[in-house]
């Protein structure tokens, strides 16, 4: 108990979009729009693979494990968020703070976790045709959502314990509408190496390595695909794994913007880094339900369903 026997605010205050207060209640209005389309779009990919059988198959299950990890960070944000930007209410919890800070860093690291069992995926179907229905068979696609689950939670499991620990007394005012891990340990009036040190690993050894492997799977791929002679199957085995590589662009390409503003933009305007984050944190689960309903296989089971909806009113 001695451990965390320091000062500790009762609350924090929540920031919108600092220098652009005024302009609260207008951007309200595309948030809305965003979460909406969101929650629905990942809705729908959800409901659309629970009750379609042919939908029953390991690329589907994948996109869904993505869609419900969308909707977790969706709904996890979405309550500061909503409370600041609307209501201009602007505190939360101490505790509070911590669980929402575990949650959005938990379900963004099981993103991360998904998109790179997607891309093995892609890799089996591609180079390995023959034996893709026993490699990935129920069992395996439950266990590696399993695993992502749990490598998330056992890896970010100390990070509330990590924030507990330090004595907050310089300010209580965070720079986000939610609240993360770097923004929380900067308030402490304490050294906060041990905090720095453990995100570092945690961003290396999970979204680094998860970002590698991706990578590496797709130069396997593109290796595989040179050696086929018709030029027509090259292209329709690239064209399987357009929505991946998008979805990962989405995922990454943010995560990349956000991390380099933070390592090198020192002189950059304080907004950005924030409006940066909330890209990283706001775009992908908006994107990825619009990325993967272009593809003719959903498109086609999800108009099937909504004809078969309209039947039965």
């Amino acid at each position: 108990m001695g451990l965390f026997n320091v000062t500790h605010p009762a609350f924090f205050l929540l920031t919108g979009i600092p220098g652009l207060e005024s302009s609260h209640s207008w951007l309200s209005g595309p948030l809305c729009v965003m979460y909406a389309v969101a929650l629905a779009g990942n809705t729908v990919i959800l409901q659309a693979v629970r009750v379609e059988p042919s939908l029953h198959e390991p690329m589907c299950y994948f996109l869904s494990m993505l869609s419900f990890s969308d909707v977790a960070i969706s709904m996890a944000t979405l309550p500061t968020v909503f409370r600041t930007f609307c209501l201009n209410a602007r505190n939360i919890a101490f505790d509070a703070c911590l669980i929402q800070m575990f949650l959005i860093h938990f379900f963004s690291m099981m993103e991360s976790g998904i998109l790179l069992v997607m891309s093995f995926n892609r890799y089996v179907a591609i180079c390995d045709p023959l034996r893709y229905a026993t490699v990935l068979t129920t069992e395996v696609i439950a266990a590696t959502g399993l695993g992502a689950a749990a490598r998330s939670f056992i890896t970010l499991f100390p990070l509330p314990f990590l924030i507990k620990r330090l004595p907050i007394c310089r300010s209580n005012v965070l720079s986000h509408s939610y609240c993360l891990h770097p923004d929380t340990m900067r308030l402490a009036c304490a050294d906060i190496t041990i905090n720095s040190i453990y995100g570092l690993f945690v961003l290396v050894s999970t979204f680094g390595m998860d970002l590698f492997f991706i990578f590496l799977s797709y130069v396997l791929i593109l290796r595989s695909v040179m050696a086929i002679a018709s030029r027509e199957e090259r292209l329709k085995a690239l064209n399987t794994c357009v929505s991946h590589i998008l979805a990962v662009l989405a995922f990454y390409v943010p995560m990349i913007g956000v991390s380099t503003v933070h390592c090198f933009g020192k002189h950059v305007p304080c907004y950005i880094h924030v409006l940066m984050s909330n890209v990283y944190l706001f775009v992908p689960p908006v994107l990825n339900p619009l990325i993967y309903t272009r593809t003719k296989e959903i498109q086609s089971r999800l108009l099937k369903l909504l004809h078969l909806g309209k039947t039965s009113i």
